[in-house]
């Protein structure tokens, strides 16, 4: 009676108490157990280990059916995988808009580029004389991985540029003729005007800044208008996440469309700056709602071994749309019928509402059970399968848990748990840098082009930039296939600390030499070498940015997916929100900028390492889910080699000392805790 007592007073009694939650809001070892998914394996590289689960609940108990947890090994196979019909139909229909959210995303750099203007009634002649060193790049793709936007690049050389537009401004007197352009750069005379002549240099015959004149004293609305779609698209990533893990991807899909179709064509009808740059982040603010629920709807669908490569063909898409803007552009002639032919597409994307249905995932994360057999069986119905399919019998399974209760989380819970936010918060610094340093390497390859031939116009520029950016999704697709999502993500990163590092101390060390008459050095060199680091640099942040997004949207758990996708991408609008800022201010602080980000990269490679592998893993469904990825070394360990702390499964169960310490009146006299004998 007394053994009996003591070990109900340990707690391992018959009315034992469960165990409090441990620190931080993490859950004990059995209830964590409890709700890590089947079937977790490492992937072929040594990937994240999720924990074997007890045996099943009774139905109605705290936690469903473990066969319904486990998606990617029950439920998406019972489906049909990628294999069927109707999947391999969502997945193209998650494609097709990728093409129209690029044309969206790179749409600033055709309406807001500022062109070369002169005084009206000047003459051609001196046309070159009022060329601005602004940013002629807008809004890039946060999401489906192709170049990192707003970045801004010096103009053209002097010269003509394109085709000539009138200025909009009041016809004032005649002007004093003004003289050929300068080295030194007198734009100062300039806005001694009342009106302007401009060269547009994107095809088009008349843009935002010719049509309300946004040079000289106007010139700083141009960042602001930049800025305005940014802020939306930050904006928009943080709101509409947490709104699409409470409400569904499907709602929030649907009326970002439609908003975006009655902000996207109000544009187009503003009648001053001000009304475009406030209709420009509504517009922003839509677009990233279709872009963030497009991108968790894409990964949902997809079963571990197909992910990343459904997810780079919507990046190759929306490249395609970098590709073919200056072709829309000289189609169109006039911005704002290049803005109505960019926002019409998503006019398609109505059908939605009857041809997409919910995140069938999301659904049975969040228990809703109800809609959920509805719509595996609007699923088996368009794939024509038959009921004796259901080999491991997750119909019935889901038949005894429908009167469960929904349960919905939102992305502020993950501030409770050890593991998930030290990984979110280690991609969001990864984003912000990749996206951030992007511009600085930008700036310093178009820094170049006066006296580089090959980049002295917008177009050499623009599509200079696009091939970068098609090349790094392609090193992508290799990179992650050998080395996996975490060793792919190191070794970008490392080209990009490389790259920064050595164009902010080997140039300035050429440069140094250069001036020495005998050193051999000219500044042509030093301008070969910051042209080939800066390729570089851009090539390599651009994956890093890419990859930071992936590899987040894959260990965030289902039920906060959508929140934490916004976070990151939130990240990355921000690191590119600091091009219109350092333009805003005539490029003062651009080193210190660059220094920044420079160190910035050299934090992450050691962050980095900290982040567990997902490849070939199962998605994480619940939190507790997303915390039982444990990080494995870069490389396999060897043969016979002991790891040197045990996994959670390694763990022994120490409860016993209580009842040996219990029953010690049953040892003989004199023995010690081993059983042994004192010498």
């Amino acid at each position: 009676m007394a053994i009996d007592r003591r070990r109900e007073a340990a707690g391992g009694g018959p009315g034992r108490l469960p165990p409090a939650a441990e620190e931080n809001g993490a859950l004990p070892p059995g209830d964590a157990a409890a709700s890590a998914p089947l079937g977790g394996r490492a992937g072929p590289g040594g990937g994240g280990d999720i924990q074997p689960l007890p045996a099943p609940h009774a139905a109605g108990g705290t936690h469903p059916s473990l066969l319904l947890l486990d998606y990617d090994g029950s439920v998406l196979p019972f489906l049909g995988g990628l294999g069927g019909g109707y999947q391999k139909t969502l997945v193209l229909l998650t494609w097709i808009p990728a093409l129209f959210i690029g044309f969206s995303q790179f749409s600033d750099s055709f309406l807001l580029d500022q062109p070369n203007f002169w005084c009206r009634g000047a003459g051609k002649g001196a046309e070159s004389a009022g060329v601005t060193a602004t940013g002629r790049w807008g809004g890039g793709d946060l999401a489906n991985g192709t170049s990192p936007p707003t970045t801004p690049f010096p103009t053209a050389a002097w010269g003509t540029a394109g085709p000539l537009g009138n200025g909009s401004g009041a016809d004032g007197g005649e002007a004093p003729p003004l003289p050929s352009p300068p080295d030194k750069g007198d734009n100062a005379s300039n806005c001694d005007c009342h009106a302007w002549d401009y060269g547009i240099r994107t095809g088009l015959v008349q843009n935002v800044v010719s049509k309300w004149d946004l040079v000289c004293d106007n010139a700083w609305k141009v960042h602001v208008a930049k800025f305005s779609l940014l802020v939306g698209l930050i904006f928009g990533y943080l709101i509409t996440g947490c709104i699409a893990d409470w409400f569904g991807r499907r709602p929030v899909l649907l009326f970002s469309i439609i908003f975006i179709l009655i902000f996207g064509l109000t544009v187009a009808l503003s009648v001053n700056v001000t009304m475009f740059s406030t209709l420009r982040f509504f517009e922003g603010f839509c677009l990233a709602g279709v872009t963030l629920t497009l991108y968790a709807l894409r990964i949902e669908l997809c079963p571990p071994g197909k992910r990343f490569m459904i997810t780079m063909v919507a990046s190759f898409v929306t490249t395609a749309g970098q590709f073919l803007m200056p072709g829309l552009a000289a189609l169109c002639r006039d911005w704002q019928v290049l803005q109505a032919l960019i926002i019409c597409p998503f006019l398609l994307m109505l059908l939605y509402w009857s041809i997409f249905p919910e995140s069938l995932r999301w659904l049975m994360a969040t228990h809703q059970f109800e809609p959920a057999k509805k719509l595996i069986l609007h699923f088996t119905q368009k794939n024509r399968m038959s009921p004796e399919s259901d080999i491991k019998g997750v119909m019935p399974e889901l038949e005894k848990e429908l009167s469960r209760r929904p349960r919905k989380v939102c992305i502020v819970k993950v501030v409770g748990t050890r593991n998930l936010w030290k990984n979110i918060v280690v991609l969001c610094v990864n984003s912000l840098t990749g996206f951030g340093i992007h511009h600085c390497f930008a700036r310093s390859m178009m820094g170049h082009e006066v006296k580089e031939p090959l980049l002295e116009d917008f177009y050499a520029d623009y599509y200079a930039a696009a091939g970068i950016a098609l090349a790094s999704c392609l090193a992508m697709c290799l990179a992650v296939r050998v080395l996996g999502r975490r060793g792919g993500l190191l070794l970008f990163m490392i080209l990009t600390a490389l790259a920064s590092l050595l164009q902010l101390g080997l140039l300035n060390l050429i440069g140094k030499y250069s001036q020495h008459p005998d050193s051999g050095m000219s500044d042509s060199v030093k301008d070969k070498f910051s042209i080939t680091f800066s390729i570089v640099g851009m090539f390599a942040s651009h994956a890093v940015g890419s990859l930071s997004v992936f590899f987040c949207a894959e260990i965030t758990p289902t039920v906060i997916r959508c929140g934490g996708l916004g976070l990151v991408l939130a990240s990355a609008g921000f690191g590119m929100l600091t091009a219109p800022i350092i333009e805003l201010h005539n490029q003062k602080g651009y080193f210190l900028h660059h220094v920044i980000f420079a160190c910035c990269t050299l934090i992450c490679i050691i962050c980095l390492l900290l982040l567990p592998e997902s490849r070939g893993q199962s998605l994480p469904e619940s939190i507790p889910d997303g915390e039982h990825y444990t990080r494995q070394p870069l490389l396999p360990p060897r043969r016979g080699e002991q790891p040197l702390l045990p996994t959670h499964a390694e763990l022994k169960d120490y409860s016993g000392l209580h009842d040996a310490a219990a029953a010690g009146d049953g040892r003989p006299d004199g023995a010690t805790a081993n059983g042994g004998r004192p010498m």
